[in-house]
């Protein structure tokens, strides 16, 4: 036994040997079985269905031949950001962007993170220069 009580150390599978990288799951297995051969025959009456006015197969057919989109790529003006003051134009000029209709406020949200990522780098990367000014003066002194 480990010092917190459980039988099996950290960091290691209580099954090493366990499944297999790529094994598929048997009912998987047994549904492609079935299905095999059929799947030509499936779509067509699926879209028979839809065409008679079948919603939910409509909503199948619809899914497939135009998915829900994930991300596209946005096209807004934002000033350079170079210092971490820069950060509250961008941020601006994001706000600018939902109210015109041209970004989603979920897209205004995403794009902030990567402004707030670039920011922390900024100050990271200012930082840094600072430091190795401070010790650069330390060295000359001493």
């Amino acid at each position: 036994m480990t010092a917190r009580g459980n039988t099996f150390e950290r960091g290691q599978s209580g099954n090493a040997a366990g499944r297999p990288k790529g094994a598929r799951n048997r009912v998987t297995l047994a549904m492609e079985a079935l299905l095999d051969g059929e799947a030509e025959a499936l779509t067509r009456k699926a879209i028979e269905m839809a065409l008679d006015g079948d919603g939910p197969a409509m909503r199948l057919c619809m899914d497939r031949l135009c998915p829900p989109r994930k991300d596209r790529i946005l096209s807004f003006d934002i000033p350079k950001i170079e210092t971490a003051a820069d950060a509250a134009k961008a941020t601006g000029a994001m706000l600018q962007a939902v109210a015109d209709g041209e970004i989603t406020p979920g897209e205004a949200a995403e794009f902030g993170k990567l402004v707030m990522a670039h920011v922390e780098a900024i100050k990271a990367t200012d930082f840094e220069k600072r430091l190795a000014a401070i010790e650069e003066g330390r060295n000359n002194v001493a």
